[in-house]
């Protein structure tokens, strides 16, 4: 049966299938949906089982890994399928048009938190896999690798791959974690930036103290964070890290004039996709260049004193900040976070007691995009698409691709989501047609490696 009849046969089945999927909560990062993590790993466990292959539930009770191996293939070559059940917490819920765990499809897009990031573009491999299995001849060996983490860290499944490394001995690794270029331009990720996520907490004072009272004399934790904060970067976006910038290298001038061909409307760019009036950060370099291949730092959250409804005249004693720096190849986690620490101490004033507490990294990566695997896949895309995917680099990280490479195996990253997908952020979205030509490519780059 060929991919196109395969989807034309089961296009309600399977969208009612990521509907169910999309609707629990699997938020990592809070505690209190570690059941429905462990829901999400048992579902995609038992869908993939349904469809002949041997899975388990490793390494956490709360975030399991999902290990799957399918039909074998004697004499194939063996393709790793990565991706993640667990998606971002919905805040604010009130700037969602419709529950974010409740799918809803409208004008051609399906709304739900982790609809592209990931569960969307991992189910669209699992179709494309049910599609070339389905007559009983699979045409690779074909294993998945499926963690519940990859929001909050990843640790369940870096001790995992430590502690077992013969899981990611692959031919090919697959990733479908990132987007298109642009609407009918697939892409190739070349290079993806690395993070450093940390929270610094200051404390100024034993405890909170009375603002009429001690106003004018007693230290503020917020006063003091808020001007630590603001030395870290400088208003034309600089950061002031000493040393950080000294392991940075410039794209090679190949890979800058291929970036220059790209269609790229910097107007519409900042009115449609980041929704602002301006764009910040180094003037002297170009948006591309500044997303893909500069490090960053941003502040996510600052918590501490008062922020409840009404008033409380309150001089908070303690004061915090999660922040992440995104870092660039040649740059390593380690490295930075010291940096970062040592700078941060440097800013603090004596009388504040101040530290960073690392909570998770990962270093940058580069990809071998000559590897035969690489081939496949762009076939696969010039054939469902009818144009070549293009190379870029990704501003975005996938702290675990590293570990998944370390059994020599080329990782392919190349995902199906768009840019206006508003992954991480309200009205998360994955367009059905987009979910669909996943299929098509995925589909056919399993046949085209069996080849």
């Amino acid at each position: 049966m060929s991919i196109d009849q395969f989807i034309r046969e089961r296009e309600k089945t399977v969208l009612d299938e990521l509907s169910e999927f999309l609707r629990i909560p699997s938020i990592s990062t809070l505690s209190e949906h570690n059941d429905d993590c462990r829901r999400a790993a048992q579902w995609i466990a038992d869908h993939l089982a349904d469809l002949g292959c041997q899975t388990a539930l490793l390494a956490s009770e709360t975030h399991p890994v999902v290990w799957a191996e399918g039909p074998p293939a004697p004499g194939k070559p063996t393709v790793l399928v990565y991706g993640h059940y667990d998606v971002q917490p919905p805040d604010p819920l009130s700037l969602w048009d419709t529950p974010p765990f409740e799918p809803t499809i409208r004008d051609g897009n399906i709304y739900a938190r982790g609809a592209t990031d990931d569960k969307g573009q991992l189910f669209s491999i699992v179709q494309a896999f049910e599609a070339v299995v389905r007559d009983g001849d699979p045409p690779v060996n074909v294993r998945f690798l499926i963690e519940g983490q990859e929001e909050s860290g990843g640790e369940v499944l870096t001790d995992l791959l430590q502690r077992e490394p013969e899981r990611v001995v692959a031919d090919a690794v697959l990733v479908a974690d990132m987007p298109y270029y642009a609407r009918g331009w697939p892409a190739i990720y070349t290079a993806l930036r690395g993070i450093c996520y940390c929270e610094i907490t200051v404390q100024t004072l034993d405890g909170d103290l009375h603002s009429g009272l001690y106003g004018g004399v007693a230290p503020n934790a917020h006063e003091t964070l808020v001007h630590i904060l603001a030395q870290l970067k400088s208003p034309s976006g600089k950061i002031r890290i000493p040393g950080l910038y000294e392991a940075v290298v410039r794209p090679p001038k190949a890979e800058r004039d291929a970036w220059k061909r790209l269609p790229f409307n910097e107007r519409a760019y900042m009115r449609r996709e980041v929704g602002s009036r301006a764009l910040t950060g180094l003037a002297r370099s170009t948006p591309l260049e500044r997303t893909w291949a500069l490090p960053t730092f941003e502040i996510h959250g600052i918590a501490g004193g008062f922020t409840g409804e009404g008033a409380k005249t309150v001089i908070p004693a303690v004061a915090s900040a999660k922040v992440s720096l995104r870092l660039v190849p040649k740059q390593k986690a380690k490295t930075v976070e010291r940096q970062l620490r040592k700078r941060v101490k440097e800013l603090a004033p004596r009388y504040a007691r101040v530290k960073v507490d690392l909570i998770h990294s990962a270093d940058p990566v580069i990809a071998d995009v000559t590897a035969p695997p690489f081939d496949q896949i762009r076939r696969a895309f010039r054939e469902v698409e009818g144009r070549e995917a293009v190379p870029i680099r990704s501003g975005g990280s996938i702290p675990i691709v590293p570990t998944l490479a370390s059994g020599g195996a080329p990782v392919v990253l190349a995902g199906i989501g768009l840019p206006d997908d508003r992954l991480h952020a309200p009205n998360e979205k994955l367009s059905v047609e987009q979910f669909w030509k996943g299929v098509k490519v995925f589909g056919r780059f399993f046949e085209l490696m069996g080849e």
